[in-house]
């Protein structure tokens, strides 16, 4: 089998598939990159058994032909060549293969094709087509909040729920949850299951930036993501997903309306003085005037900043872990946030004000115990 192809076209498709590779060494043959070639496409899939990914591009081929070659020496080799032709040979029997690039030849050992693990089909499925931004974004306001906690496997993904009037992304490892409803999107059919947080970071970093139509299948076992020539199959959390919306406290009386970026700029230098383990902030509102306060007392180190805000409800006073909100706040894109709280032993609301009207986000993060210092 021999085929030519240009260094940077196959580095890019390389590089787009390679996210699916896997490192464990039980089963070696998942270290290599699977090549096949039919009427002069090449087929180029990389597998962990869980999530599989697989891209195709032209090249000049006389003959078909499949070959396991190891990942990791050809995308160094690839890096370190300049843009030029490269011819593959391939003998058929050993799997020796041969890369001729210009005045260089490299010599590899590869893997029979046939030992590599069939990529799954997904079938009897339904599918839903989304526009990439729309999954983009969905990705990007959720991931964030996935647990990664082995003990409890469905919080390690995204809950996906179909509905015929809106798709709704739920995530979260139960000290922070998000909600992401898109009303602009919808399914002929209802249903739901939780996607795997690798399958979706590979999504997030290949989705192409202009807005491609992205088809979803799915079926009880297996979601399929095809976009351009890249197509991603992901083996689906088979869990049961807590129910998220029982823990979103209704009646929230007290509301806090404040700028996005001067509340995170804030907490971002008084979490600096917080305790190192607890990273409390305490939330003093009063009237139209907000104390944000840390304090680690073994190094006596504290912190107190004051910012003007617009609040509805009694004077309150609440502690929050500030890695959580400093998360939640770098994830909302809109200018202004408000905090919606009920009693300092519930949990908070962050909301996004203005904004798509198409989109619904809601934060959910869980207060502290606060200190006894005054």
């Amino acid at each position: 089998m021999r085929f030519i192809v240009s260094t940077s076209t196959l580095l890019k498709q390389l590089q787009a598939v390679s996210g699916a590779l896997s490192s464990s060494t039980v089963l070696p043959i998942l270290e290599n990159f699977l090549f096949e070639i039919k009427d002069g496409n090449l087929t180029i899939s990389a597998t962990d058994l869980q999530t599989s990914m697989t891209t195709s591009l032209p090249v000049e081929a006389k003959e078909n032909g499949r070959i396991a070659i190891p990942s990791r020496i050809l995308l160094e080799t690839l890096k370190s060549l300049p843009e030029q032709p490269v011819a593959f040979s391939v003998d058929d029997k050993t799997f020796a293969i041969e890369i001729n690039a210009g005045d260089g030849k490299y010599k590899l050992s590869g893997e029979n094709g046939e030992d590599f693990p069939k990529i799954p089909v997904v079938e009897n499925a339904s599918s839903v087509n989304l526009p990439a931004s729309v999954l983009a974004e969905a990705i990007n306001k959720t991931i964030f909040a996935v647990s990664n906690d082995e003990l409890r496997p469905a919080m390690t993904g995204v809950f996906c729920q179909l509905t015929t009037s809106a798709l709704t992304f739920v995530s979260t490892d139960a000290h922070k949850l998000v909600r992401y409803r898109r009303k602009d999107a919808k399914a002929a059919s209802t249903a739901s299951f939780i996607l795997p947080k690798k399958a979706l970071t590979l999504l997030k970093s290949s989705l192409p930036s202009d807005d491609v139509n992205v088809s979803v299948e799915y079926n009880n076992t297996s979601a399929f993501f095809k976009f351009g020539n890249i197509n991603l199959v992901c083996r689906l959390i088979d869990e049961r997903y807590p129910d998220y919306e029982a823990v979103i406290p209704q009646n929230n009386p007290n509301k806090l309306n404040i700028d996005r970026l001067t509340f995170l700029g804030s907490l971002n230098r008084v979490a600096i003085y917080a305790n190192k383990t607890t990273h409390q902030v305490r939330l003093k509102i009063n009237g139209s005037e907000l104390n944000i306060s840390s304090e680690d007392i073994d190094f006596a180190n504290e912190a107190h900043e004051r910012l003007s805000c617009q609040y509805e409800g009694e004077d309150m006073e609440i502690g929050f872990n500030a890695r959580f909100l400093i998360e939640m706040l770098k994830n909302l894109s809109c200018e202004e946030v408000s905090l919606e709280m009920s009693t300092p032993n519930r949990a908070g609301l962050l909301l996004p004000q203005g904004g798509d009207e198409n989109e619904d986000v809601l934060m959910l993060v869980m207060p502290v115990m606060l200190n006894s210092y005054a």
